[in-house]
């Protein structure tokens, strides 16, 4: 009987993985259909953004310069035609007190601080990294030069603590990343990184 049981499960066994890999194609199938649907729709989307000039010939456009080009031939025929002139405000100065990129209370809280010749805390906080920075790598340049004539007890101590004020930078990187407006971010340094560019510096000199 015990054998009777074996051959049942030995036989039910290929028809259980048969139907799992149909299961699987046709889930292959309908996540390949989904992903298409999905690429004609972004396609479109981004068809839409183009020139007239360039819909529906996505496969011919070369680069951005193609694109570029069909602009500049728009700008110089609408000037041709006469389309920049009298425009509101010509001849007169540009307002530069407002960024109509960005976000209005923010806009209004710059210019308030400009106002009492004060400087938004990312500011300042970006030329204190920046200062921090280039005084940290004439640190390590003097301590590579301890390495370069043989003194590795001056050089580890050095390193104990160029490593200790690296990670206080990059904790004020991390601080102003927080804080900063989008797309200002900045990298952080890298201790192996900064050896290897002194290093480089060194066999270059």
């Amino acid at each position: 009987m015990g054998s009777g049981v074996g051959k049942g499960i030995r036989m039910a066994s290929p028809i259980f993985e048969i139907r799992c890999m149909l299961r699987r194609v046709r889930w292959a199938s309908s996540s390949s259909k989904a992903s298409d649907r999905l690429s004609g729709v972004i396609d479109t989307v981004n068809d839409r953004k183009l020139p007239p000039e360039l819909r529906g010939q996505r496969n011919n456009i070369r680069s951005e310069t193609d694109i570029i080009n069909v602009v500049e031939q728009r700008i110089w025929h609408s000037m041709e035609e006469g389309h920049f002139e009298n425009l509101p405000g010509k001849g007169k100065p540009l307002n530069l007190n407002t960024n109509p990129h960005a976000d209005p209370a923010e806009d209004t809280l710059y210019r308030i601080l400009s106002r009492n010749k004060c400087a938004p805390e990312w500011v300042e906080l970006n030329k204190g990294i920046r200062s921090d920075v280039a005084e940290w790598r004439l640190i390590l340049k003097k301590a590579w030069s301890h390495k370069e004539t043989g003194d590795m007890s001056k050089w580890n101590e050095y390193s104990d603590s160029l490593k200790d004020q690296l990670r206080s930078i990059n904790n004020k990187v991390f601080r102003y990343n927080l804080i900063v407006p989008f797309g200002r971010q900045m990298f952080g340094l890298k201790w192996e990184k900064e050896v290897s560019r002194i290093e480089q510096e060194a066999a270059d000199a």
